[in-house]
């Protein structure tokens, strides 16, 4: 009998998901509970588990394809035995041959286990189904597994007689030495010289089609939204970073007493809440269907990330009530949960501003994209040591440059010089944004 498994629901407003990754293949016996594909939505990629033990017999898509909610996903076969792991059977010996040992059987129906047991019980070749649970209302646990798979004896061990050595047979008589030689050094044999690497070059005329799928895809679709929906424009302005490179500097020895990696970033965050007092319209939102400015109390800045799995831009709630120490280490755990695939995803979104830098990389400036609904975002970009001209005199200063982006709809180009301005004010004095507790 077929059972037919159709993609459930799998988040409030969720009507449809895309296919990332298939976890088994047609043909392949399937475990109630074992992981059979990965779904992404807008909101999260969730991993989808078989309601039923069986064999596949069809899968429904590839990985890219879009799949609406209560439409098939997989067809199972509820009849296809699944193959049974073979009995783990000691080689018997001719002083004690050994029976293999079987677990006793199970009562018909669901076995209680929880998907880890049932996953740590295939990968020991033990039928689940066929173990005693011990535990609460008769689940099966780790232990009730270990039991069965650690429970075939060891061959026995048959000692056998020592055999007396023969007598040792007469010494011979010493023969004469042989005269010295000189020694002769051998000639050493030339070594090899490899022939240098050439470089690999593809063939002319070849080309890859790479599908555009998963992450990438959703931040390919979100890129097209923003520059269609909201119009851009960047201003560029530089500012003197030698103060912050030298408060940094001091307290970073301080920071990390505490145990916190103290970067310039936190400083940026703190100054960007601090100047939204002056500009609240900046940490704000647009609502396109009501096409309205939502302006928003709450300064929850997001920083965008590289990982391994694309873009992603974990979010620091309530910066205007945190000191530049929790930020610091706040932005340290949570980027690292986000690069390692471990952040909530209440922690990857409600951003109302973010800021964005690629610093680290290289490059002068560069022209960020509107994480929309936001209507603003900040680039930050690399702090280098610079010949500059201050009061008539050529000097050395740490320079860098800020290149916010705006929506043009809602914020003006003399807004967002005042606010830019206002920004380079702040950083230029970071001393004085350690009286911000909170």
């Amino acid at each position: 009998m077929a059972f037919v498994f159709e993609l459930p629901e799998i988040g409030e407003g969720v009507v449809e998901g895309e296919v990332v990754e298939w976890k088994v293949a047609v043909g392949d016996s399937i475990a109630e509970d074992q992981p059979l594909c990965d779904i992404m939505t807008d909101k999260a990629t969730v991993e989808i588990s078989s309601p039923k033990s069986g064999v596949v017999v069809a899968l429904h898509g590839e990985p890219g394809d879009i799949i609406q909610v209560h439409t098939p996903l997989a067809d199972i076969d509820l009849t296809g035995a699944a193959p049974t792991p073979a009995a783990k059977v000691p080689v018997a010996s001719p002083a004690a041959p050994a029976a293999p040992v079987t677990a006793p059987a199970a009562e018909k129906g669901r076995t209680k286990a929880s998907p880890s047991v049932r996953r740590g019980a295939r990968e020991a070749g033990v039928d689940v189904h066929g173990v005693t649970g011990t535990g609460s209302g008769g689940r099966v646990t780790h232990d009730d597994v270990s039991k069965v798979s650690g429970s075939v004896p060891a061959a026995p061990v048959v000692a056998v007689a020592p055999v007396a050595a023969p007598a040792p047979a007469p010494a011979p008589a010493p023969a004469p030495a042989p005269a010295p030689v000189a020694a002769v050094a051998p000639i050493p044999a030339p070594i090899p010289i490899a022939p240098p690497a050439l470089p690999q070059v593809r063939p002319s005329g070849s080309e890859e089609r790479v599908r555009i799928i998963g992450l990438r895809r959703k931040i390919a679709e979100q890129m097209v939204v923003a520059k269609r929906t909201a119009p851009h424009f960047t201003y560029v302005e530089e500012f003197d970073a030698t103060n912050l490179v030298g408060t940094r500097s001091r307290l970073k020895k301080v920071a990390a007493e505490r145990g916190v990696k103290l970067t310039y970033m936190a400083f940026v965050i703190k100054a960007c809440s601090i100047a939204f007092r002056d500009f609240p319209n900046v940490n704000a939102v647009m609502d396109e269907e009501k096409f309205e400015l939502v302006v928003k109390g709450d300064h929850n800045i997001g920083i965008a990330c590289d990982t391994p799995q694309g873009l992603f831009v974990p979010v620091i709630k309530n910066v205007e009530q945190k000191s530049i120490l929790h930020i610091a280490a706040e932005l340290t755990d949570l980027v690292a949960r986000t690069r390692a695939g471990k952040a909530s995803a209440s922690e990857l979104t409600g951003g109302t501003f973010t800021i964005t830098s690629v610093g680290t990389i290289g490059g002068v400036l560069a022209t960020p994209i509107l994480n929309v609904p936001q209507v603003a975002i900040l680039g930050f970009n690399a702090i280098r040591p610079r010949a500059v001209v201050v009061d008539g005199e050529i000097v050395v200063r740490e320079m860098s440059y800020l290149s916010p982006s705006f929506d043009h709809r809602v914020l003006d180009g003399a807004v967002a010089a005042r606010f830019v301005a206002r920004l380079v004010e702040i950083l230029n004095d970071p001393e004085a944004m350690l009286l911000e507790m909170a």
